[in-house]
């Protein structure tokens, strides 16, 4: 393979391109982020129930994807991105799984307990749950975040997480996981995600203390903290003239590029197997060579 191969096959150039909504839609975007597995299966998974917030596009798409691809069933939730749950639900059933789909806004203890018992009344078990669903939103001043734009990162980053947790729990024995989606952002900051960057920060720790009071109910907590990912985060975030910057070299990242779903994914699929046993309480950084000491 010649120098940059790897690179220039996973980092397209992306076009100018903006949504006017978050967490964003995939359907649209250009080009489409790459999530199904690159791997051939070996059904590690075979006969689990795998749990997973913001399921529906991105890195949740492709996690739920490559444990389907293992032999799991898949219960996600989502938002409001129908054509994209949609897509993916069929998905998973065409590679040989089940799949439960649970809509709504998951900030509030109830609906997550809520789609907890229905994913029970489905299943009967859950054995690993994946909190995936985020919001970002980027202020150039420290002065524009409102007090309405904290709640709602704090409420759906951080509450999400906790609330999820709390209503899956119950449901979790001894050998199964619990895997937090936090970010690069929670070690470097960034200077235009500082409400973004602060949950994630609180998420390193809750992943970190859990992992703690769980150690002896034999349930693992660890985290994946991705660095810039091709999902729809990132036009439903940045402006027309970033999106195509964040493609096209992207000059923070020794790799010189954007990550793909499906090169995060594989991350959880570590983390949730036997091969994890002895991890618990640690982060798995993807983010194309970046040091982190965390």
């Amino acid at each position: 393979m010649k120098k940059n191969e790897l690179c220039e096959c996973f980092s397209p150039n992306f076009p100018q391109q903006h949504q006017d909504c978050m967490p964003g839609l995939e359907y649209v975007m250009d080009p489409l982020p790459k999530t199904m597995p690159r791997e051939k299966t070996n059904q590690r998974f075979l006969g689990k129930v795998i749990f997973i917030t913001g399921g529906d596009s991105g890195i949740g798409r492709s996690i739920a994807y490559h444990f389907a691809n293992e032999g799991a069933d898949i219960v996600f939730t989502y938002l409001y991105e129908e054509k994209d749950a949609k897509e993916t639900a069929e998905t998973i059933r065409k590679l040989g799984q089940k799949c439960l789909l649970c809509q709504g806004d998951f900030r509030t203890l109830k609906i997550c307990q809520d789609a907890a018992k229905k994913a029970m009344e489905v299943f009967g078990h859950i054995d690993c749950l994946i909190n995936n669903q985020a919001v970002q939103y980027a202020q150039k001043d420290f002065l524009d975040i409102s007090e309405d734009q904290l709640r709602i990162t704090f409420e759906t980053n951080v509450y999400g997480y906790f609330f999820m947790t709390k209503a899956v729990l119950p449901y979790l024995k001894k050998g199964d996981s619990i895997i937090n989606t936090v970010s690069i952002t929670a070690y470097k900051g960034d200077k235009n995600l500082v409400d973004y960057s602060a949950s994630k920060g609180a998420l390193v720790s809750f992943t970190r203390s859990l992992s703690q009071q769980l150690i002896d109910q034999g349930i693992r907590v660890n985290a994946v903290s991705p660095g810039p990912i091709w999902t729809p985060l990132i036009p439903a975030t940045f402006t027309k003239e970033e999106v195509s910057f964040f493609g096209n070299g992207y000059s923070t990242v020794p790799m010189r590029r954007a990550g793909e779903p499906n090169e995060v994914a594989p991350c959880y699929l570590f983390l949730a197997s036997e091969e994890a046993s002895y991890i618990t309480g640690q982060v798995l950084h993807p983010n194309g060579g970046e040091i982190i000491n965390g």
